[in-house]
């Protein structure tokens, strides 16, 4: 039975033109694959008792947007798919309550605003994680899960439900490539590569960032995620040259740059 409800499941997200689905057991947070893990008050059968399984979906980030952030382009994206997942784990719950299994969905960003996470830079559920234990992906450095399909260029939900779902497996290889262009390029200098796999060490920072960015009508910041060259998404778009990012003596970018410069300057406060 089981099994036959995982089918229907994973064909309703077909429908629902889903990319990234995956399973993970209650018990897979009582067994840390790393070192530090999360505090048990966060673990799904802490936060919903019933629970059994967690299902995680994924959503791309369209890197062409996404090139251009900080933009108005990047945060409409990133608004559109933040909402696109809370009404799928929404449906997709209600499709497992109207077969008989308790579900309840998690909303994407469980809290109230940036200025939320300044005094309490967490949530009280971590989608990465989840994502990661139903083998979506793995962490970067930058302490963001990073697919094979997107890199770490993909939003993630997810639901509860009191269904025993057949697990997926974990991924065996690491997918980061410890390149630290993210380390490098960050603005607020968050990232510290010595604490990988725990990769930000400074949330605050981070935050306040994202903050400031809030301020201009611009947030969130995104720039770790587009230079980082994991991700078939990178050959669907000829983006496999990562000196594009770059500007100097000799480069060959500056059409790309020009196109970039003229949506940051617009729509901004």
């Amino acid at each position: 039975m089981s099994a036959e409800l995982k089918r229907a499941l994973l064909e309703r997200c077909r429908t629902m033109e889903i990319p990234l689905v995956g399973v993970a057991p209650i018990d897979r947070w009582e067994e840390p694959p790393f070192e530090p893990w999360i505090p048990e008050e966060f673990w799904p059968q802490a936060v919903y008792p019933e629970a059994r399984s967690v299902v995680v979906i994924g959503l791309p980030i369209t890197l062409p947007a996404l090139e251009t952030t900080p933009s108005i382009w990047y945060r409409e994206l990133y608004r559109t798919v933040n909402i696109l997942l809370d009404q799928y784990t929404y449906r997709i719950s209600n499709f497992l309550n109207d077969r008989g299994f308790p579900s309840v969905f998690v909303p994407r960003d469980g809290y109230a605003d940036v200025q939320a996470l300044l005094k309490n830079p967490v949530a009280f559920f971590s989608h990465r994680h989840a994502a990661y234990l139903a083998g979506l992906g793995t962490f970067g450095v930058n302490n963001v899960l990073l697919t094979k399909e997107y890199g770490p260029r993909v939003r993630f939900g997810s639901l509860f439900t009191a269904a025993e779902l057949p697990a997926d497996p974990l991924l065996d290889d690491d997918l980061c490539t410890r390149c630290m262009r993210c380390v490098q390029i960050c603005p607020a200098q968050a990232i510290d590569d010595r604490d990988y796999p725990a990769g930000i060490t400074n949330r605050s920072a981070c935050t306040a960032y994202s903050a400031v960015l809030a301020k201009r009508g611009l947030s969130p910041c995104g720039v770790c995620i587009k230079v980082c060259p994991v991700g078939e998404d990178r050959k669907l778009f000829d983006r496999m040259d990562p000196s594009i990012y770059s500007r100097g003596e000799g480069a060959t970018n500056e059409e790309l740059h020009r196109s970039w410069e003229h949506v940051r300057s617009y729509g901004r406060k």
